[in-house]
């Protein structure tokens, strides 16, 4: 398929991290500790940006470079996220189904961060009991989706904007979350795959 790589191949190795950008990282990463701790113990509306800064040892400038809304202080991957989740189709291993990199991505990657996590259940009760989170939270998944969707597409040899790649997308973020409450996630996210990848593969048949 177009664009398919191997998880083998070889190039250059990545740059070192410079010093700088380890410390940027650090503080960034100390501003959203500090941030979702207070949010966990107070609620999202109790703790003020001001409050954050201090408990990160920053000033609210140096906060707001890294974070330039509130909300944006809880989803702090969400750059991160977006990149794994394009690399799982762009990056996939030559002959594996965009469906199945899908898959694999939501059972090593999403479904580990929630699996029995005391953490992740405090994050998502905090998130749907926030408006400001829970919106915040669905534009970024419908970002996600629209890039996912591109990268569908692109892969596949469907027009970007094909609704078809559209669905794919919406059903391979949709899936994992409405697995998290099953009996067993595990199950429920392959099953909800294997749905996908039989149809997927149907209409890449008729395309061909």
């Amino acid at each position: 398929m177009p664009g398919t790589t191997t998880d083998t191949a070889t190039g250059p190795s990545p740059a070192p991290v410079g010093r700088r950008e380890r410390k940027k990282a650090a503080t960034r990463q100390a501003i959203a500790d500090a941030a979702l701790r207070l949010f966990l113990e107070r609620g999202y509306d109790e703790v003020g940006i001001r409050e954050i800064a201090d408990a990160a040892d920053v000033s609210t400038t140096t906060l707001f470079k890294h974070f330039p809304v509130k909300e944006a202080l809880v989803f702090d991957e969400d750059s991160d996220q977006e990149t794994r989740l394009l690399a799982a189709v762009l990056k996939r291993p030559k002959g594996r189904s965009i469906p199945a990199a899908l898959r694999e991505h939501a059972l090593t990657t999403r479904l580990a961060a929630a699996d029995g996590d005391a953490a992740f259940t405090a994050f998502t009760n905090l998130v749907a009991g926030t408006p400001a989170l829970r919106d915040y939270a669905q534009n970024m998944w419908l970002r996600h989706a629209a890039a996912l969707a591109q990268a569908i597409a692109e892969e596949s040899g469907f027009a970007v904007g094909d609704p078809i790649c559209a669905a794919l997308a919406h059903f391979a973020l949709e899936a994992p979350r409405a697995a998290y409450a099953h009996d067993n996630p595990r199950e429920a996210i392959t099953r909800a795959f294997d749905l996908l990848e039989h149809g997927w593969s149907a209409l890449a048949e008729i395309k061909a």
